[in-house]
């Protein structure tokens, strides 16, 4: 029987769910299939996701190609007019073994294909708890470990709360212990996912917080030598998480942050929940708790109405916040959202706006790294001759390294975004 073969798009959380579904597949006995997951965060990510639905469908004739995700999710009769797609599975379905079990009878039996359901896709919105099938080690030597899904808020721009339902989060008690088995098997770090990870817990029995969770995981896995977590909402961090990053050496000096804006106009038409002023005090303050720590942000660059005035406190926000690590997004307008119904700002300024973050954020990175020259670090090996620093700062070795160990090493140099030791 030929294994399953699966392909995924999008963010850390999808790739975790990929691996999930892969063992839910296992364990059904599904045999030659193609599964695609998908993202929905901007139009070309639906685009490259049809792209793909057709390359992997050419590659692998006679194969079920089966499609699943947030593009899945929210478009599911697109996917579904497609001749190369089989089936069409909802996020919240793709996480349970009664469809991969049906899934596998229908491949069974050929001539019942067309009389099944071809797209199962229910109410996201109506998904109460998350997904209950963890994994042992998404990554070789750096373990991810999902403990949120969903979002309660609805940013102007943003599809993704209707491809991944409300907020909803995993108990404490579920993710130390998954962490645990973890550590025993042999990772150094592990990194907290979801989709808004500092409302992690508002739903749970007397509402903990995100740092509370941190403070449990540091508390109750002693062996644990690295704790990262992936993504978050800085106006949202509470005492307990910054108590964390104060104290707690082993979570790691790295936050990436959901900025979108530097403009307060903007972020107010976005519907966002922070100011420019609140980000940048939140960093200042950030660093005197930690004087290490760097910070990611995403940056969305042509926002509808945005003037070159609003862009201009984008972009200096790059240097007000001491940003290190940028993701640039030119806005992508998405069906259904309140933003794409707004005046729009032409694709050629888009464009343009986007490629001036980007170089901002790569000469940030730049200054980053001539720092670190002369330093010692410890580095996670992900590879004989490549890892990160604390910070997630890759480094390339000259000589081979163990991987999966942390070693201490001195840095000599930087190239092509990358420090040399």
């Amino acid at each position: 029987m030929t294994a399953p073969i699966f392909a995924t798009l999008g963010c850390r959380l999808n790739a975790y769910e990929t691996e999930a579904m892969k063992e839910l597949a296992a364990s059904a006995g599904l045999g030659q299939a193609v599964v695609i997951n998908t993202c929905a965060v901007t139009a070309e990510a639906v685009r490259k996701a049809k792209q793909e639905i057709r390359k992997l469908a050419r590659e692998n004739p006679g194969a079920a190609v089966i499609v699943t995700g947030c593009a899945a999710q929210t478009e599911p009769e697109t996917f579904a007019a497609m001749p190369e797609v089989t089936r069409v599975i909802g996020n919240t379905e793709k996480m349970q073994a009664a469809t991969w079990q049906k899934l596998r009878n229908a491949m069974a039996a050929p001539d019942l294909i067309g009389t099944t359901e071809r797209v199962q896709v229910d109410d996201i919105m109506s998904v109460r708890e998350t997904a209950g099938h963890l994994i042992d080690g998404f990554g070789r030597h750096r373990a991810y470990v999902q403990v949120q899904n969903g979002c309660d808020h609805r940013c102007t721009f943003c599809i993704i709360p209707f491809g991944r339902g409300n907020s909803r989060s995993v108990p404490a008690g579920v993710v130390v212990d998954q962490i645990k088995r973890l550590v025993d098997k042999g990772f150094a770090e592990v990194v907290l996912t979801g989709v808004d990870l500092t409302s992690w817990g508002a739903d749970l029995p007397a509402a903990p917080r995100l740092g509370d969770l941190v403070m449990r995981i540091l508390r109750l896995v002693p062996d644990l030598a690295r704790l990262r977590i992936s993504s978050i909402d800085s106006i949202e961090a509470d005492d307990a998480l910054m108590g964390a990053i104060a104290t707690e050496p082993r979570l790691m000096p790295h936050l990436h942050l959901s900025l979108q804006a530097g403009d307060d106009m903007i972020l107010k038409r976005m519907k966002r929940r922070h100011l420019r002023d609140d980000a940048i005090k939140f960093c200042e303050d950030t660093r005197r708790l930690r004087p290490d720590i760097v910070f990611g942000a995403d940056i969305i660059a042509g926002f509808p109405t945005e003037t070159d005035a609003m862009f201009e406190n984008s972009l200096r926000l790059i240097a007000d916040c001491g940003l290190t690590f940028l993701h640039v997004f030119p806005y992508s307008a998405r069906k259904g959202t309140p933003a794409a119904k707004m005046p729009p700002v032409r694709g050629l300024v888009i464009k343009a706006r986007a490629a001036q973050l980007r170089a901002a954020g790569d000469s940030a990175l730049q200054r980053h790294l001539a720092a670190q020259i002369g330093q010692t670090h410890s580095i996670l090996m992900e590879s004989p001759r490549m890892g990160r620093t604390a910070q997630f700062t890759e480094v390339d070795f000259a000589a081979e390294q163990p991987e999966g160990q942390i070693v201490s090493a001195r840095i000599t140099g930087a190239s092509n975004q990358r420090l040399i030791a």
